[in-house]
């Protein structure tokens, strides 16, 4: 091609020969992935210095961009899909979500209302309700596919708030005379908490944080506590988050003990499933769900343990009518394109533009099944079981919190020469803990700059901890040894 001929798009044959091209480099990076370093050791702004400052006048050909994303863009990538990357919560990439995004893409549909989008719609709402069922939700919970749960639990405490505040959706929280509204989330919970609490104008001091037991679950009565405090202190009460598979841990909170505080105080109950909800596929993991059917909202990310590529995140609430009436709002420019009698996504959220996400999740679930994910799932359990066990065996080390899940966090503990043994009142436990953690802090950092796997760390009652997250379906066993015997070389060479 020498250039464009016209002021259309590429000739029907040239993208052919793109796609065909294109679907051979996104073949060869899946199956050669695990030669590629799984992240870059170079430093802050390398790859823009590398980029042309200036935007480009004319065209260029595909080969030529597709050249640079092997050159520049691949080299500097964190590659998440990588067997060896553990960070996190292991992610999701599949080849059937691949298809999906790429079945998607030319479509290019804004799925706002049923009339611009009539498929888009009902195969959301279909598989809103495939979910459901696997979540063993009651019909009276309806959804809304977001990109995140941080979006997700924020339109949850909006609603909370309009029913606590009647008219703070018109009036705002001055004009309403709303009172101080309070949210209580564990320690444990995620931030998005507070981001939430910012966006609402609910204020980020007014999330308060309940202490966690030894399995780092929230304690239901230091809750009831502070709850009563808070009550005492005029503040007025909104919503707790109770979360099902933390962000450090992946601990559960004891929902059904919270279902019970949240009905004596009259609050919203939003619980935070967006990793440990997927789970609930297991039939063995069913008790995941006990108090689930009476909680006002649940979000359950499927790009975090349902085999579904970023984003997709769907919000359910029981009564998803509490939800439109918070965030309907329909300008003139759109009249002709609403059918009242149908479901009009963009009446349940802030986006008016809404990305087609549900095909990729309805591919992706009809080419494995409820079946093939559960089995996936186990895997990831068996696997994360198995290296719990082998840091039992290795007296260095330490299991930090329960393993929940796919998820394990470790601590080195030593022994370590120069630590502790420089005789009496010259270390103090403080001092020692300190440079366990700087050394727990280096293994990780070590490993992930080698670029030979990746690792993530956090910390758990001030200490710092190493922790490995499962779930890509290309971790074997055989990457997971590899990782614990560089995790065990990295110890002893520090």
């Amino acid at each position: 091609m020498k250039g464009p001929e016209s002021l259309g798009d590429t000739a029907p044959e040239e993208f052919r020969r793109q796609l065909h091209e294109l679907a051979d480099w996104i073949a060869d990076y899946r199956e050669q992935i695990e030669k590629l370093r799984v992240a870059p050791n170079d430093k802050p702004g390398a790859i823009l210095a590398a980029l042309p400052a200036q935007p480009p006048e004319e065209w260029e050909p595909f080969e030529n961009i597709l050249s640079d994303v092997d050159r520049l863009i691949v080299p500097g990538m964190v590659h998440w899909g990588h067997p060896m990357f553990l960070g996190y919560f292991g992610w999701t990439a599949t080849a059937p979500g691949i298809l999906g995004e790429i079945i998607t893409a030319p479509l290019n549909v804004n799925a706002m209302t049923w009339r611009t989008s009539p498929a888009a719609t009902e195969l959301e709402t279909l598989v809103i309700d495939w979910i459901r069922q696997w979540m063993h939700l009651p019909p009276e919970f309806g959804g809304v596919v977001y990109d995140t749960a941080s979006v997700g639990v924020m339109h949850a405490l909006a609603v909370a708030r309009e029913e606590a505040a009647p008219s703070v959706r018109k009036r705002g929280l001055v004009g309403a005379s709303a009172a101080v509204l309070r949210i209580y989330a564990s320690e444990q919970a995620h931030s998005s908490a507070e981001k939430a609490a910012i966006a609402l104008g609910l204020g980020e001091e007014n999330v308060q944080r309940i202490p966690t037991d030894t399995a780092f679950s929230m304690d239901a009565g230091a809750l009831r506590e502070m709850i009563t405090r808070d009550v005492r202190d005029h503040f007025k009460p909104l919503a707790v988050i109770a979360t099902v598979g933390t962000t450090s841990t992946a601990s559960v909170d004891p929902v059904p003990e919270i279902v019970r505080i949240c009905r004596e105080f009259k609050m919203w109950l939003h619980i935070d499933g967006a990793y440990g909800a997927g789970f609930a596929i297991l039939p063995e993991c069913q008790w995941l769900t006990a108090g689930w059917s009476q909680a006002d909202s649940i979000v359950v990310n499927p790009h975090k343990s349902l085999f579904v590529p970023l984003d997709f995140s769907v919000l359910y609430v029981r009564d998803l009518e509490r939800l439109r009436r918070v965030f309907t709002l329909v300008p003139e420019y759109l009249r002709g394109d609403t059918v009242e009698a149908q479901k009009n996504y963009m009446d349940y959220g802030i986006q008016l533009g809404r990305r087609f996400r549900a095909l990729k999740a309805w591919v992706i679930f009809r080419s494995f099944g409820r079946e093939g994910m559960a089995a996936r799932l186990r895997e990831c359990v068996r696997l994360a079981k198995l290296f719990a066990d082998w840091i039992k065996i290795d007296k260095r080390f330490e299991l930090a919190a329960p393993v929940s899940m796919g998820v394990v966090c470790f601590r080195f503990v030593g022994p370590v020469a120069g630590i502790g043994d420089a005789g009496p009142g010259s270390t103090t436990p403080a001092t020692v803990a300190d440079k366990i953690d700087n050394l727990n802090s280096e293994i990780v950092e070590r490993i992930n700059a080698s670029g030979r796997a990746y690792l993530t760390q956090t910390k758990l009652r001030g200490r710092t901890v190493a922790r490995i997250g499962l779930g890509n379906v290309l971790t074997t066993e055989q990457h997971l040894r590899a990782a614990w015997e560089m995790i065990r070389e990295t110890a002893k060479a520090l």
